[in-house]
Order: C-alpha cells, then sequence, then structure tokens
C-alpha cells in the first residue's frame, strides 16, 4: 500500500508538471530556455559546481512557476469577484517568479561571459562600454528607485498616480543621457521639449500633480547624472 501511494503522489507530481506544461506559456519559455542552457554547458565545459548552480537556479524559477500556477489556480477556485487580497496573493506568487528568473539570467552571465569565443567576447565588452549600455542602467534604476518610493510611500502605481511620477523621471533620464551621449545643446533642447510634452500630459489628464511630476524629473535627473559621472570618472 505504501509503494501505491508513492507511486500515485509522483504520478500525481507528474500530472501538475504537465498540467503547467499544457496551460502556461511561461513555463514552456522556461522548459525550452533551461535546455538550451543546460545543452550550452556542456559545448563550453562547463564545471561540475557551475553546473550544479546552473541546475539549483532552472529548479528554483520551475518551482516558483509551479507555486505561482497553484496559487493562481486555487484563487479562481474560492473566488469569482475581484478581490483586493486575491490580487495581492497573485501579484506577490508572480513577484516569486520574477525575481527567480533574474536571479537565473544573473547566474548564467556569470557562468557563460568569459566562455565565448574571443570575438564575441570583445563585441559584448564594447557593448558594456558604450554610452547605450550606461543609459539602460540608468534608466533600470531610475524605474527600481520608482517602485521602491511607490511602495514606501503607497501611493499608485508604477504607471498611474502617487508620488513620483514614473513616465516623468523616465523622461528626465532619457533627456539627461541625451545630453551626456551627443553632447549637442540643440539635442538636448529638443529633448527637453518633449518630455516637457510627457509632464504635461501627466499633469493635464489628472493623472499626477505638478509636485509629483517634478519630483520624478528630479529623481530621473539624478540618477542619470550620478551613472554617468561615475562611468565617466571611473
Amino acid at each position: 500500500m505504501r509503494s501505491r501511494s508513492l507511486l500515485k503522489s509522483f504520478n500525481y507530481a507528474i500530472d501538475g508538471i504537465v498540467f503547467a506544461l499544457r496551460t502556461q506559456r511561461n513555463m514552456r519559455i522556461h522548459f525550452i530556455v533551461a535546455v538550451v542552457v543546460l545543452a550550452s554547458g556542456l559545448l563550453v565545459s562547463i564545471s561540475r559546481l557551475e553546473f550544479l548552480v546552473l541546475l539549483f537556479a532552472i529548479a528554483l524559477v520551475i518551482t516558483m512557476e509551479l507555486i505561482n500556477t497553484a496559487i493562481e489556480s486555487a484563487i479562481d477556485v474560492t473566488t469569482t469577484t475581484f478581490d483586493p487580497l486575491a490580487k495581492i496573493a497573485k501579484d506577490v506568487a508572480a513577484a516569486a517568479v520574477l525575481i527567480a528568473s533574474l536571479n537565473a539570467v544573473f547566474v548564467g552571465y556569470l557562468i557563460f561571459f568569459f566562455r565565448v569565443n574571443p570575438w564575441t567576447k570583445t563585441v559584448l565588452t564594447a557593448v558594456r562600454s558604450m554610452p547605450v549600455h550606461v543609459t539602460v542602467i540608468a534608466l533600470l534604476l531610475v524605474i527600481i528607485a520608482v517602485i521602491v518610493m511607490k511602495a514606501l510611500i503607497g501611493e499608485g502605481t508604477f504607471l498611474r498616480g502617487g508620488w513620483p511620477s514614473g513616465h516623468s523621471a523616465i523622461a528626465a533620464s532619457l533627456v539627461t543621457a541625451l545630453v551626456f551621449i551627443t553632447r549637442s545643446a540643440l539635442v538636448g533642447t529638443l529633448g527637453l521639449v518633449l518630455a516637457a510634452l510627457v509632464f504635461h500630459s501627466r499633469i493635464e489628464t489628472g493623472v499626477h500633480t505638478a509636485l509629483q511630476v517634478a519630483a520624478g524629473a528630479v529623481l530621473g535627473v539624478l540618477i542619470t547624472v550620478l551613472i554617468f559621472q561615475a562611468v565617466y570618472i571611473a
């Protein structure tokens, strides 16, 4: 009886994986990426320790996706109307998958980056030193800062309402990056005009107040300036 129970449990677990693969697009993507990454690891002859770390990162992503699917299914069964707590549960479960995925990307970067052929390594190294790469980093930091501030203040979402304005922060960051990259007064002025249109639209539609827009613009400018200054000084 115990053996049969263990066998049934194993079959139920397999059924869960099959269900997730059939119904969840992200799970299929995770499995395809996992196969490609593991095959690449064999091709470049990664060490045993690196292989174990890679397996752990992959297993963590798939596990988080399975848990996310289970939570969503359980919530859908228990409620048929919109419930703020149900939304929070789904959002937090999705966030767990996101964090696990970002961790896997970082692990893959550390393992594979220095194993690419010399030509590819040269290209990637050049890209890392380009202003575009610095701009992307600045934008990511601006986005993270906006999310953190809105989480701490507890108002609005990233795309709508609350302190500070996310759209204004990104627009100001892009204008500042343009000024650093082009070093052209004309380009900077044109970028400032476009950013001003973004600022005006957020106020005109009533999504943000003038102070919220100003706070977002200042945040975007400060972070971008700090990033570019740090890169050029280094």
